[in-house]
């Protein structure tokens, strides 16, 4: 038997476990649009630490951050100075959040800023919004999972056909079972992802180098300009700074995390998780080292796509066994789709709540909800992987591109949970100019002083949030949530 039939034969089993495990978490709560999107809303501290745990790792931890330190070096540690600030974002607006999804039905982020302003339309723009980041977050899960094929097989399991059967899998238990579904699969994928990263963070500095202190004195024998700012690549202290700034408050605006607050059984429960949190966070540490032990490796051949670095270690350079290399691809794998599960759930309950239901839905039956959601998941994913077959150059700025459109929620957000005082008017107007602000600086002009694009679109965001606030008479508004006690 071929080594490379060995890797696929291993992965296929692997994605028939997690196809059963997911299909069989279905319950009879998975029927009603409640249980699909929140789980009850009983998930406890186990489950709900590794589907948030899921938004770190995914494909962007296994190919994106070991390919940001082989190419840059030291400041592909921004992904840890913010991951650092994800657990405060949960303690502080985990429970706020789960409280009032509780008490007023709220599903989705939306959900709550529509009530709070009185304004389906501007529960409809975080809506677009929302699903306009997501679709390129997916398309990164789907793109990984394409790349692990390819290059773990050695070619013969396509780009095209690799992305489509993880695309498959994750459309499948997520249609049939929902969050229930999610759930049970980031719990097996958790723990195999995990052994899997710091397997390979340390045993292929020990292999190459002697271990992981010798590898960086060769490093910075050889080349110390990957040890300091900024980096081999000129990343200045500005873009560095914002990039963490973007991150961090970006990723207190996903849509799927404040739908994961929605499912926890108490306040209590998201604490806990929060505490622990950091506990996922230290496992990107194993990924960025592989990154690095790939900077002399290749010194003299650049790779043409710096998210291949792990690949390129494990397939040609540590001499791996085709059994250990096809248990690396599923640990792999598992990082690409729990993540993927997670935002294609959330992208379709997001576009029929938010976006379709206040329009083309309006007055639908529960059932039927619950039906176009589950359809959504299949379409959305098929968006996605149409995107992935694009070949997207860099995963890392991908996910960038994705947090810098996310984060224009927040005032709208802020203000909902914690500023009365703030109005529609004056948050909608505030997050279109921010958009739209943001988009130009990325696809169309250079942003200035090199810094990441998101902040200086959300410092305009803010100034028009503020401007309106000051310069516009207020209309009538009803009572906000954030002038209610907690």
């Amino acid at each position: 038997m071929s080594d490379s039939l060995i890797v696929v034969g291993i992965t296929l089993a692997y994605l028939a476990a997690v196809l059963w495990v997911g299909l069989q978490a279905r319950n009879k709560e998975s029927s009603s649009l409640e249980g699909y999107v929140a789980g009850g809303r009983h998930v406890g501290v186990v489950i709900l630490f590794f589907i948030l745990g899921a938004e770190i790792f995914s494909a962007f931890a296994f190919l994106g951050a070991p390919g940001w330190s082989y190419q840059h070096g030291s400041p592909a540690f921004y992904i840890l100075a913010y991951l650092s600030l994800v657990p405060i974002t949960i303690w502080a607006l985990g429970p706020r959040v789960a409280k009032l999804g509780r008490e007023r039905g709220y599903l989705t982020q939306g959900d709550m800023i529509a009530d709070h302003y009185q304004s389906k339309p501007l529960g409809m723009l975080a809506g677009v919004i929302g699903v306009a980041a997501l679709v390129p977050y997916l398309t990164i899960q789907i793109a990984g999972a394409g790349l692990l094929f390819q290059a773990a097989t050695d070619g013969l399991v396509p780009f095209w056909l690799g992305a489509l059967l993880a695309f498959l899998v994750v459309a499948a238990y997520v249609f049939a079972s929902g969050l229930s579904g999610i759930g049970w699969t980031n719990l097996v994928q958790g723990i195999m992802m995990i052994a899997i990263a710091w397997f390979l963070g340390l045993t292929i500095p020990e292999r190459l180098y002697g271990g992981v202190g010798e590898m960086f004195t060769q490093l910075q024998q050889a080349a110390p300009e990957y040890l300091t700012m900024p980096g081999a690549n000129n990343m200045g202290w500005g873009y560095f700074s914002t990039a963490v700034l973007i991150s961090a408050f970006g990723g207190a605006m996903w849509p799927h995390l404040f739908m994961k607050f929605y499912s926890a059984d108490s306040g209590k429960t998201l604490r806990k998780v929060s505490v622990f949190y950091p506990l996922y966070a230290t496992l990107l540490v194993p990924l960025l080292i592989i990154g690095f032990a790939g900077i002399l490796v290749f010194a003299d051949e650049s790779l043409a796509r710096a998210d291949t670095v792990l690949l390129r270690m494990v397939m040609d350079v540590a001499n791996f066994s085709p059994w250990v290399i096809g248990l690396m691809l599923s640990g792999a794998l598992a990082a690409a789709m729990s993540t993927g599960a997670n935002l294609a759930h959330t992208a379709a309950i997001v576009l029929v709540r938010d976006v379709l239901s206040p329009t083309v839905m309006k007055g639908a039956s529960e059932k039927a909800t619950v039906s176009v959601t589950r359809w959504s998941v299949l379409g959305l994913s098929l968006i996605a992987y149409l995107f992935a077959l694009a070949n997207p150059a860099s995963l890392v700025m991908l996910l960038l591109g994705a947090y810098g459109l996310i984060v224009q929620l927040f005032p709208m957000v802020i203000g909902a949970l914690f500023l009365p005082r703030l109005r529609r008017l004056s948050v909608m107007l505030g997050a279109l100019v921010g958009s739209v602000a943001y988009l130009l600086m990325d696809f169309v002009w250079s942003s200035p002083l090199g810094w990441h694009a998101g902040v200086w679109a959300m410092l305009l965001n803010v100034i028009v949030v503020t401007a309106c606030q000051y310069l516009i008479k207020p209309a009538a508004q009803g009572p906000s949530l954030a002038s209610q006690p907690s």
